[in-house]
């Protein structure tokens, strides 16, 4: 509290208490003890190299934008060019989009992979931070992306003999455990927020990941085998993060339809509704979490198995979502009749 990064509190916050918000300096902090243990890692250890140097440098200064925006609120603007030239780090030490799976595989000019690269960079930045609205909403998110990522990098490797321990796989297993390892200090009721420093970190670690799989990927030899598996790393991204861009256009088009500002603050994005239908924060949480998964599982599933596969899994989900759902608003509305005692005489 003494450093001054928290906000007071405002009228569409679901927290009551004076909440720190620099929990991105201790995932940085995890994330750079980590990265000095696996350069001295013999099996692991060659993943360190150009793309992930510049992972690194342009994290810090991700984190350290963010860490700024938490203490002095910065402006919209400022950060969008922060963002962006974060994505110019990246660029710098090679981490780009070079193809597209357009009419087979389209290799991008220079370029047009590097702008490509700058907006979907910040698109994955900012679809992160929007979500981080309840208390370990962002973080759970990000943990069930990186697991599922983690399972498409690591499975694609093992069937076309790629480095296991490549720069993807390895960058995934760290968000997975920055993100678990935070999560019972940001579960309900939260004792620490990540703030911007630790939302906009998450996002560019998930986007420079998805970027440096791609380049990994011998995109000819996994086109003659499986079609399905050359969309799978750009895809996946947008996948994973369909439930905040879909809060985020519906966000959009209600204020612009209200005659507001498309950045003004309201009480209507999905985790609030879910509120208002009798779920707890835990309870929304947890359906939110189950939403990503329905989309990410089902998309790793479907690069490497039948289809029919994929859409079970995605319907079990959705079940299983659609059951806490149904269970909290009979709750909440005390439709749920007590138990009956039977009094039994002898």
């Amino acid at each position: 509290m003494a450093s001054g990064a928290f906000i007071e509190l405002r009228s569409r916050d679901m927290h009551t208490d004076l909440t720190p918000r620099w929990g991105g300096l201790a995932m940085w902090g995890s994330m750079s003890i980590t990265f000095l243990i696996v350069d001295h890692l013999r099996l692991v250890g060659n993943a360190f190299g150009r793309e992930l140097t510049g992972i690194f440098l342009a994290g810090t200064f991700i984190m350290l934008l963010g860490a700024l925006d938490d203490r002095f609120d910065l402006d919209s603007l400022t950060k969008f060019a922060g963002q962006a030239l974060a994505a110019g780090i990246l660029l710098l030490h090679g981490v780009q989009i070079l193809w597209l799976p357009i009419n087979g595989i389209l290799i991008l000019p220079s370029n047009i992979g590097a702008v490509l690269t700058v907006i979907f960079v910040m698109l994955v930045i900012n679809a992160v931070n929007f979500v981080d609205g309840l208390d370990g909403l962002a973080s759970g998110i990000v943990a069930v992306c990186a697991i599922a990522f983690f399972a498409f990098s690591y499975i694609l490797a093992v069937d076309n003999g790629f480095s296991r321990a490549g720069a993807p796989s390895l960058v995934m297993a760290i968000v997975v455990g920055l993100c678990i390892g935070f999560l019972p200090h940001n579960y309900h009721p939260a004792k620490i927020f990540m703030g911007d420093s630790g939302a906009m970190f998450l996002g560019l670690l998930l986007s420079a990941s998805a970027i440096t799989l791609t380049g990994q990927i011998d995109v000819n030899a996994i086109a003659d085998q499986n079609s399905r598996t050359t969309f799978v790393p750009l895809i996946l991204p947008f996948t994973v993060l369909a439930i905040p861009l879909l809060d985020l256009g519906m966000a959009v088009v209600r204020r612009l339809r209200a005659g507001r500002s498309p950045f003004a603050a309201d009480r209507e994005h999905l985790h609030h509704r879910l509120l208002r239908m009798g779920n707890s924060q835990r309870e929304v949480a947890i359906i939110m979490y189950l939403w990503t998964a329905m989309f990410a599982f089902p998309t790793v599933i479907a690069a490497f198995y039948p289809l029919w596969i994929s859409a079970a899994v995605a319907l079990a989900i959705a079940l299983l979502s659609t059951l806490l759902i149904w269970r909290s608003f009979v709750k909440s509305r005390g439709l749920l009749l007590p138990p009956v005692r039977i009094n039994e005489t002898t």
